[in-house]
């Protein structure tokens, strides 16, 4: 039986610095040997993840349901769906990897880890209960591990704990 790939929810306001935390802590994981995989979650439909005129671009517009484009170095995949799938449709895609790291994604029920800074709001989303950690630059009287917006090793340390 393989073992279930841990899926760790960064979640905050927009504008937070949520992908800007997620960039420092990609590169620690790694260091620390960890393959890891991300999932954005973009609430507004419609995204165009591909540049207009481009080969797969215009596969999609001629109604291809599936589009692949592969290279000796990447694969990467757009499927048109009926509905968006759900966080553990999509986790249960991913392999060969050690960890999962998600922005947004606040109402999925995994480990949350919140980015809460002081130039966008001093109030956290979630409930105390909800979260693991906080990112932040504000006292915010939670009872979780604290972490400052620049400590990605400090906060790696409390994900491996999670793994």
């Amino acid at each position: 039986m393989t073992r279930a790939i841990p899926v760790i929810s960064i979640v905050g306001r927009s504008q937070s610095g949520k992908t800007t935390l997620l960039e420092a802590l990609i590169p620690e994981l790694k260091r620390r040997g960890y393959r890891v995989a991300t999932i954005k979650h973009h609430s507004h439909p419609g995204i165009d993840f591909d540049r207009p005129g481009k080969d797969t671009w215009r596969h999609a517009q001629a109604g291809s349901d599936y589009v692949v484009i592969a290279a000796p170095d990447k694969v990467a995949s757009i499927r048109r769906m009926e509905r968006e799938p759900t966080l553990d449709e999509i986790v249960a895609a991913i392999d060969f990897v050690d960890i999962i790291l998600t922005e947004g994604y606040k109402e999925t029920g995994k480990h949350k880890i919140e980015v809460v800074r002081a130039q966008r709001s001093t109030e956290p989303l979630c409930a105390p209960d909800e979260l693991v950690a906080l990112v932040t630059d504000v006292a915010v009287p939670y009872p979780v591990p604290r972490f400052g917006l620049e400590d990605a090793a400090g906060l790696a340390d409390l994900i491996e704990t999670l793994m």
